[in-house]
């Protein structure tokens, strides 16, 4: 899958997307990644690509230019959906990372300041998303969610196809948390690991499992 991801601050990607998981499925060229600049597509002589709002409020928004300009250049490349990343958008949610990933390429626009001139919007957008009822600084921290989340669903990410379908809100899972899970040492601090859990007997761990979802 492709990510072509537009946003101002392209250098706020780089350490996570070469980490672990997502850096492994790039080097196995299950995805591929690409940061465009918005700012390198400002017609401002300073490269501006922010102004106060007309009817006033408070804040900066993101001018529609320079936002046009880069997804318009990315979409030579990328035939994939544009979905703009902000506090308006629809929740993000396992089953809409499940749909995502069937994609073969999708571009991220990544909000910042106030929000984006609603025109760049209405003229690109494909979906709109948000990551929770809370607000953060700008959409890059979205772009890293929704990239993670839907990576992690694209077969042989994982390396084993079974390790997604057990995690948290999977359908096998019925929608539902997951179970309390321990490791070594047997005791920590006063606290034992559940002795089903060493007993060895695969269908009673199953049964204890699932009576543990939350």
């Amino acid at each position: 899958m492709r990510f072509d991801i537009c946003t101002l601050f392209p250098d706020a990607f780089t350490s996570y997307f070469n980490e672990s998981i997502i850096k492994r499925a790039q080097d196995n060229k299950q995805i591929t990644i690409h940061l465009h600049n918005i700012r390198d597509f400002s017609e401002d002589k300073h490269h501006k690509v922010d102004d106060t709002p007309y009817g006033g409020g408070p804040g900066m928004l993101m001018t529609p230019q320079p936002i046009y300009d880069c997804v318009k250049k990315v979409q030579k490349e990328n035939k994939g959906p544009v979905i703009f990343l902000r506090a308006q958008g629809q929740q993000f949610t396992q089953t809409r990372a499940k749909r995502l990933s069937k994609l073969k390429s999708m571009i991220l626009v990544c909000g910042r300041y106030e929000g984006m001139d609603q025109r760049v919007i209405d003229l690109l957008a494909d979906e709109e998303i948000c990551i929770g009822k809370y607000i953060i600084t700008g959409g890059e921290l979205a772009g890293m969610v929704l990239i993670d989340a839907v990576s992690r669903l694209i077969p042989g990410v994982l390396g084993e196809d079974e390790s997604s379908e057990e995690e948290s809100f999977s359908r096998k899972l019925s929608g539902k948390k997951e179970y309390p899970q321990y490791t070594r040492p047997v005791k920590f601090k006063g606290l034992e690991v559940p002795h089903v859990l060493r007993s060895g007997n695969h269908k009673e761990i199953e049964k204890w499992r699932r009576n543990k979802l939350k």
